[in-house]
């Protein structure tokens, strides 16, 4: 049988109707979808689209938040040959508008009141922003929208009361088109994040997914008894992935937390056994336990340093299966009686079979820390136009310094440039309405350019070494790849966030972002009096404390080949954080290089003239829309380096 999404729905139904598909917390009590509920509710939503007018080969946006009925509405869209659109819900307006504009949507699924009024909002606008197509805006959650009359507007439960009466008229209505579904019909359309322009529709079928999920559940034995916490933006490939095309592949259940606030909440609650999230959730986790350990009494924070070390020792090698001594193991184990489980339990973390990140390279020693206590954490690699499925990690065959060998179905080859080349099951079908942008990323032998920069080792391990067009060279001649410094710099949990520069430059320099939650409890067990992010970031103490953590970095790359010559010889804490509101960083965290180059070009020029310091006023967008500026004499430090240090033969 021709698979589709839409199939798989109707087969885990069939099959095992009464077991949870779905559960979401609302007002503090989880509330269940079976199978069997799943699959009537998308039922009657699709003959309620239909009774409205959506056609096959339409497309719907989805905008919102986690929600059973965001999700169940990407399976209605294709049980119609729709394609759903789904787009970032902290997205405004402005942002919004180009996506629905390009990819022509008619009929939209918002969560909230929030959403609603965006939209509403594009509808009614004039020039640029202006979507006048948007004809129907369904929304799900009906709080302060009692008295919302605009034409087109309803609510998910009048859907499908309106489905069921046109189910009454055409009984088989649903049947037939499911039954027409086709594996190569486009199952959605993610944008691009857009670091470099604008965004493009990746077009991905429902092969190229369900092939993807279908090699992440072998490989790490994923099944219906499986948890998962999904609370990642569903515009990410990465949720489509993992809380799509996953789980109906596996059968697992999807737990929905009840806002953004209670993750870490609902995540204890629920226990993932299978859990996923970019680098920047697990450097938060780390930066909480960081926090905690320093309110701590002495004797904690002791217990928990000395426990630490033995799992660094040889934590990594117990979860591989790979010979540690007996009394490697005992102490181990009082670790984890100890130390290790009460962390992994405060993190949400005790039930973990796998753990993946992928979105942005992670570091190293982030890496480490969390396999070192007993979290098998893995790292994803891909891209959107890839299914975020490219290289996988086996279980026991796990380098930290990798992404991983290709994963089952896909080919991988490293072009002359150094550019990392892929052939295989995942890769995008095109760019909606972009046969120019299609052509020029798949070469003439079919395989895709990742734009990534990497090498193969000896075992087929894929190691990637910074975006292709990120990799530069310093003055000197020495390789700078930016990437893997700021990896550096955002292991120590006082850093959020940073930025580097050398490319064609006689030495590196450094933009830092504070953590204002670590930093600022810091501060106050200092009795170190502050006003706000701008106060604190420039506070005298905490600039000795990134020049310290600037200096450790430094120590680092000085012991590794190659690095020696990109230690970071200035640096400067910007005086607000970088923001996606403000163009800085796309709405997946990536930092905006190009961008944040030439915004803040006058402190580059600082930097590199040798200035002590150097004002600068900066516009901001704030969340109720309005704008503003922040100004503020920003401190430049000379950061200590160190000769290379050599291994010996």
């Amino acid at each position: 049988m021709a698979i589709t999404f839409p199939r798989l729905l109707q087969k885990h139904a069939a099959e095992r109707p009464g077991e949870p598909a779905l559960r979401e917390k609302e007002y503090g009590i989880w509330q269940t979808w079976s199978w069997q509920r799943a699959l009537d509710e998308v039922r009657w939503m699709a003959c309620g689209l239909t009774a409205l007018g959506f056609t096959p080969g339409q497309n719907l946006a989805i905008v919102g938040n986690n929600r059973p009925h965001l999700y169940l509405m990407f399976l209605v869209a294709q049980s119609l040959r729709g394609v759903p659109v789904p787009m970032y819900q902290d997205a405004v307006a402005a942002e919004m508008a180009f996506v629905l504009r390009d990819a022509e949507v008619h009929f939209a699924l918002a969560e909230d009141q929030e959403q609603v009024d965006k939209l509403l909002e594009l509808r009614d606008a004039e020039g640029e922003e202006a979507v006048p197509g948007l004809t129907h805006i369904i929304y799900d959650d009906p709080r302060g929208l009692r008295n919302y009359r605009q034409p087109g507007l309803i609510s998910v439960d009048e859907l499908m009361a309106l489905g069921r009466q046109h189910e009454q008229a055409h009984p088989q209505l649903f049947a037939e088109l499911v039954a027409q579904g086709q594996p190569d019909d486009v199952a959605v359309i993610l944008y691009t994040s857009g670091t470099t322009g604008r965004p493009k529709g990746v077009c991905q079928t429902h092969a190229a997914f369900v092939a993807s999920a279908q090699g992440g559940v072998q490989t790490d034995g994923l099944n219906a008894s499986d948890d998962v916490l999904s609370y990642l933006p569903p515009a990410w490939v990465g949720d489509f992935l993992f809380s799509m095309a996953q789980w109906l592949v596996a059968g697992f259940t999807i737990n929905c937390p009840e806002s953004s606030d209670t993750v870490s909440i609902d995540m204890r609650e629920i226990g993932p056994t299978y859990y996923f999230a970019p680098p920047r959730v697990f450097e938060g986790m780390l930066t909480s336990v960081s926090i905690r350990m320093e309110d701590a009494a002495r004797f904690k924070q002791r217990m928990h340093a000395y426990f630490m070390g033995v799992a660094r020792r040889v934590g990594s090698d117990i979860l591989d299966g790979k010979p540690v001594g007996l009394g490697d193991r005992l102490l181990y184990g009082i670790g984890n009686l100890l130390v290790y489980g009460p962390l992994k339990n405060a993190m949400g973390l005790s039930r973990i079979r796998v753990a993946y990140t992928a979105g942005a390279a992670i570091g190293p020693d982030l890496f480490r820390f969390f396999r070192s206590i007993g979290v098998n954490l893995k790292q994803l690699y891909g891209q959107t136009e890839t299914c975020a499925y490219v290289c996988i990690q086996k279980n026991g065959q796990v380098k930290l310094e990798s992404v991983g060998q290709a994963a089952p179905g896909i080919e991988l080859k490293i072009a002359d440039s150094g550019e990392v080349l892929v052939k295989g099951v995942s890769v995008l079908k095109e760019y909606y309405k972009r046969p120019d942008a299609t052509a020029e990323v798949i070469d003439e032998n079919g395989y895709f350019k990742t734009g990534d920069a990497g090498v193969l080792d000896r075992d087929g391990h894929l190691r990637i070494i910074d975006r292709a067009k990120d990799v530069g060279k310093l003055a000197g001649g020495a390789m700078f790849a930016p990437n893997y410094i700021e990896n550096k710099l955002k292991f120590f949990p006082q850093i959020k966030e940073a930025v580097c520069f050398g490319h064609e430059r006689e030495q590196v320099c450094a933009f830092i972002n504070i953590d204002f939650e670590a930093v600022g409890n810091w501060a106050e067990r200092q009795g170190l009096p502050y006003a706000g992010y701008v106060d604190l970031a420039g506070k005298p103490e905490v600039l000795k404390m990134m020049a310290e953590c600037v200096e450790k970095v430094n120590a680092d790359l000085a012991g590794e080949e190659g690095m020696e010559a990109t230690q970071i010889a200035r640096f400067l804490v910007l005086h607000k954080e970088l923001d996606p509101d403000d163009d800085e960083l796309t709405r997946t965290r990536k930092v905006r290089r190009g961008f944040i180059a030439e915004k803040y070009g006058v402190l580059i020029d600082a930097l590199y003239a040798g200035r002590a310091e150097q004002f600068i006023e900066t516009a901001v967008k704030f969340e109720d829309g309005r704008t503003g500026k922040v100004a503020a004499t920003l401190k430049i430090l000379d950061a200590r380096t160190y000769p290379p240090v050599r291994s010996a033969a």
